[in-house]
């Protein structure tokens, strides 16, 4: 068997694909897995992503599980790990981005790695160590308001340091724009200050591509997907439009989404206005629990009934920050996430079990748990719909069916995207 290239831990599943998309477009033969394998690889592929759902779990657990995903890549033959991240580095006060990074480092005996969520492609841009959203900083984006990961600090020294034992530094775009052999000279004079993390600046694609072969020797990189269109080349790849095909896509249609985010709100906004059909959850209507799980995921799926086909159709729980909040003040931050994730994810079985072979899942935390519910154990990457949001196929655990799937973050994707995904990024 081939040994894997490039082995990748993502700490959510649409970062997941979206690194995968992105290693796919830059012709690398891509598996996704849900969760580590119990089993050895037994596909010829060049690089694999193992996805996580741990960017809000207790530090301890989110470690656990990323040391345990990085010993099985390693089994691989891995040469490289990459640790992949939100492109707005969310996560916890406590962690989880710093915690995982020191205990990779660790692992992999190295003493120095980068971080830069960079993606240009979606606005994300890293300027004097800044995170920038389109053209505005982190904290002005909406991100300052993600009902589990809110992003008060645009400086991620700021925002990283905090979280690990290293000394975080800085490799600034003065020094990206001259090339990779500044780039390893400025990665020199860090290590011999004792740094052990540097956040590397990026407004450009071609900076990451710049980036990429100074880091061809580090056993550890840290990043959003952005760097992985440059990787590849590391490794001698070169774009191959077959590597993004899959089996034709079949069955009926629909949506889910579960993210609150800017850009959802606007998706969701924009389906309905065109006439979609579509049913909404109200977060607020789950205060009775589990009970209440059960009977809206019933009435959602008698409300889809005769109209899943062809056309699709949107069920939701995107709401305004205010509703969002509301719902939160009744039942609890985790609570209520948990019981909206849980409510999709029966809706979604249920919607498969239809029919339904075509399923966009909007929002991290509501993708994972619709791909858990269905028992899906890997992911083959397609072609591109949206900038980070391919199409996969992957097989139902209750029937063995293959359906192909897009996992769309939460803030991805362009307004209309809803009503012309279907159409986009096909290939057979």
């Amino acid at each position: 068997m081939k040994q894997v290239l490039l082995g990748c831990i993502a700490d959510d599943f649409t970062g997941a694909t979206d690194l995968a998309n992105n290693l796919v477009r830059a012709g690398m033969r891509v598996l996704q897995t849900i969760g580590v394998p119990e089993k050895p690889l037994d596909a010829e592929v060049d690089a694999v992503v193992v996805s996580l759902k741990s960017r809000t779990i207790p530090p301890a657990e989110a470690v656990a599980q990323s040391l345990n995903a990085c010993a099985w890549l390693r089994a691989q033959g891995a040469g490289q790990i990459y640790f992949k991240y939100c492109s707005t580095f969310d996560s916890t006060e406590q962690g989880n981005i710093g915690p995982v990074i020191d205990a990779l480092m660790e692992a992999l005996k190295t003493d120095f790695t980068i971080a830069t969520p960079a993606f240009p492609d979606v606005g994300r841009t890293v300027f004097k160590g800044h995170l920038f959203v389109g053209d505005v900083l982190l904290d002005e984006s909406g991100m300052q308001n993600h009902p589990l990961t809110p992003m008060r600090d645009p400086n991620l020294l700021r925002v990283l340091t905090p979280q690990t034992q290293q000394r975080v530094g800085l490799i600034d775009y003065a020094v990206v724009s001259r090339g990779a052999d500044a780039i390893r000279a400025r990665i020199a004079e860090l290590r011999q200050q004792g740094i052990g993390i540097a956040i590397v600046d990026a407004i450009s694609n071609e900076d990451l591509f710049r980036l990429a072969p100074a880091l061809a020797d580090m056993p550890l990189v840290t990043a959003g997907s952005g760097l992985a269109l440059g990787l590849p080349s590391n490794f001698s790849i070169q774009p191959n439009p077959r590597a993004a095909a899959l089996v034709p896509a079949s069955g009926k249609r629909a949506i889910l989404s579960g993210s609150c985010s800017r850009a959802t709100n606007a998706q969701v906004a924009d389906f309905v206005s065109k006439g979609g059909a579509h049913f909404v959850i109200d977060p607020l209507s789950l205060v009775k629990g589990v009970d209440a799980v059960e009977l809206l995921a019933q009435q959602a799926l008698a409300w889809a009934g005769s109209r899943l086909g062809e056309q699709p159709l949107l069920i939701y729980s995107t709401v305004a920050p205010e509703a969002l909040q509301a719902a939160q003040s009744r039942l609890g931050v985790e609570q209520a996430g948990a019981l909206i994730e849980a409510t999709l994810a029966k809706i979604a079985l249920g919607l498969v079990q239809e029919g339904d072979g075509q399923l966009i899942v909007a929002g991290g935390e509501t993708s994972g748990a619709v791909v858990q519910a269905l028992g899906m154990t890997q992911l083959h990457i397609g072609a591109q719909i949206d900038p980070g949001v391919p199409w996969c196929a992957g097989y139902v655990r209750s029937s063995g069916r293959q359906i192909h799937v897009a996992l769309k973050s939460g803030n991805f994707g362009r307004t209309e995207f809803f009503t012309t995904a279907f159409e986009q990024g096909r290939s057979t």
